[in-house]
């Protein structure tokens, strides 16, 4: 099944990637103003872009700047966070529907090869980030503080996703 198929175009995942850098950039800038931050939540972090950066490159067929758990301390979070706000950013402008389709062939972390489509990779990094964001917000909670909303709707009705 290809992205025309469930009604996904270029449009749309631009839209998801605006959501997915709102999210990530709401959740970063919580785990760096909490006085004490679950370590979990770091590495968790660290996780989802050290993985948005290895999926940036297989895409792009470039070396990954960062490893898929890199150990970040929270201000390299901030400036690596900004660092893949703008290379996912320049990568999703210049997409076109026809790129969706096109095919993705990648080495994974345990050697393995694949061939996807752009269109699912894309999926994949946005659901990916959205799962760990919700591990993050688990993490938050049981340390006894309220975790920020990252819901996709929140991020719609205050209009960052237009």
């Amino acid at each position: 099944m290809d992205a025309s198929e469930v009604g996904m175009d270029a449009t749309d995942l631009r839209r998801l990637f605006r959501y997915d850098r709102w999210a990530n950039r709401k959740v970063e800038q919580e785990v760096a103003n909490l006085a004490s931050a679950p370590p979990k939540s770091v590495k968790r972090v660290g996780h989802i872009l050290g993985a948005e950066a290895v999926w940036l490159a297989r895409l792009t067929r470039q070396s990954a700047p960062l490893p898929v758990w890199p150990e970040l301390s929270i201000t390299d979070l901030l400036l690596q966070l900004d660092v893949m706000e703008r290379a996912w950013q320049e990568f999703v402008d210049g997409l076109d529907d026809p790129a969706l389709e096109s095919q993705c062939e990648y080495v994974n972390t345990k050697g393995e090869r694949f061939v996807s489509t752009v269109a699912d990779v894309l999926m994949h990094v946005v659901m990916h980030s959205a799962y760990h964001r919700g591990q993050i917000a688990a993490d938050i909670r049981a340390s006894g503080s309220e975790p920020v909303n990252t819901d996709f709707i929140q991020a719609a009705r205050q209009g960052y996703l237009d």
